[in-house]
């Protein structure tokens, strides 16, 4: 099989081959037709996370290489295991990465993204920047029937992660929160997430980015109001045109300047949650949290129920697909200097 891998921790990817490989057990093997092109690959690809202050989180440890990235999934049964049901070569599916270890009380219950020894497609185990890769269990293969299938794949990660961070915006009861909130970052994730509120809150969101172009693509889509986060008058101006601040911020960049707008948007009582991983270090003064009574949470993707809710959403209509550009898989290299750059708006998706 053909794949686009890790020689070297940050180096360019170089073109592999390898064994098609032949399932065992309950392992199903897909012949990839999609697979996006995610930020978080090029953590993988540089081995490490910024945490600001000349601070690294390393990530090189715990694969071997060559290494393939990709867990944006989508393509057809190319060959199942002895032990899998209902499953047929030839059929189609979005592949859900976020795999654990299917024993801990996590994976038990439907927590399995933050099991310890996880076997995320793309991130710990090889994925899809491949001709074919090797997914453990049926249960990780979702329906996606009636979804434009290089979007489908998207929806595994940056749909899911805009859904998951989106639903925690409730207020003490479990209920969504109330008024216009805040999206930060329009990446592919971001813009995704301009079309999920729109179907869950009651208002449509504001938007937040230092690229204009990303803003007013977002406008496009139906938010209804825009800010450059960079703009030393944007907070004012946010707070201006909410009353008082947005009840709540989604942070889907996650470097400094975008978490200290979020944050700083906030009427009291809101809650700033964050999902970007871009890097960096915020601070915030301790007695802020009860006189702003606000909240700081983090997100991570989501859980694979959350990933069939979302494909629902999106086959029902309610959810629809952002800009997708289709690459060959020997463009892998160039799609993710193009998304480091910050020149992709929507969504990047390789085709093997």
């Amino acid at each position: 099989m053909q794949r686009q891998s890790i020689i070297a921790y940050g180096e360019p990817l170089q073109a592999t081959t390898a064994d098609t490989p032949s399932p065992t057990g309950k392992e199903i093997v897909i012949k990839v037709h999609h697979c996006g092109v995610c930020h978080s690959d090029i953590h993988m690809q540089d081995g490490y996370f910024d945490l600001g202050r000349d601070k690294q989180l390393d990530v090189r440890a715990g694969r071997e290489l060559p290494f393939t990235l990709g867990h944006e999934i989508e393509g057809e049964v190319a060959a199942i295991g002895p032990d899998v049901d209902q499953i047929k070569v030839g059929d189609h599916y979005a592949v859900y990465p976020w795999i654990g270890c299917g024993a801990c009380d996590l994976c038990l219950g439907d927590e399995e993204i933050y099991c310890a020894r996880a076997r995320h497609l793309g991130i710990t185990i090889d994925g899809g920047f491949a001709s074919h890769v090797v997914v453990p269990d049926a249960k990780y293969l979702l329906d996606a029937s009636g979804i434009d299938p290089a979007f489908a794949g998207t929806c595994m990660c940056s749909g899911l992660t805009a859904l998951s961070a989106l639903k925690k915006l409730v207020d003490q009861s479990g209920k969504l929160l109330k008024g216009p909130i805040m999206i930060v970052g329009l990446g592919g994730v971001g813009m995704i997430a301009v079309e999920i509120a729109k179907a869950i809150f009651d208002t449509p969101p504001f938007v937040a980015d230092i690229d204009a172009s990303k803003r007013q693509a977002a406008l496009e889509l139906g938010a209804s109001e825009a800010f450059d986060s960079a703009d030393r008058d944007a907070v004012k101006a946010a707070i201006k045109k909410s009353g008082g601040g947005v009840s709540g911020s989604v942070d889907f960049a996650g470097a400094e300047g975008s978490v200290r707008f979020g944050h700083s948007v906030l009427r009291k009582g809101g809650k700033l949650v964050i999902a970007g991983l871009i890097g960096g270090h915020f601070e915030i003064a301790i007695p802020m949290f009860p006189l702003r009574s606000i909240g700081i949470q983090g997100s991570f993707v989501g859980t694979l129920d959350e990933a069939k809710e979302l494909l629902d959403m999106v086959r029902a209509r309610k959810v629809n697909p952002i800009a997708i550009e289709k690459r060959t898989l020997d463009t892998a290299n160039q799609s993710l200097d193009d998304l480091r750059n910050g020149k992709v708006i929507g969504r990047v998706v390789l085709t093997p």
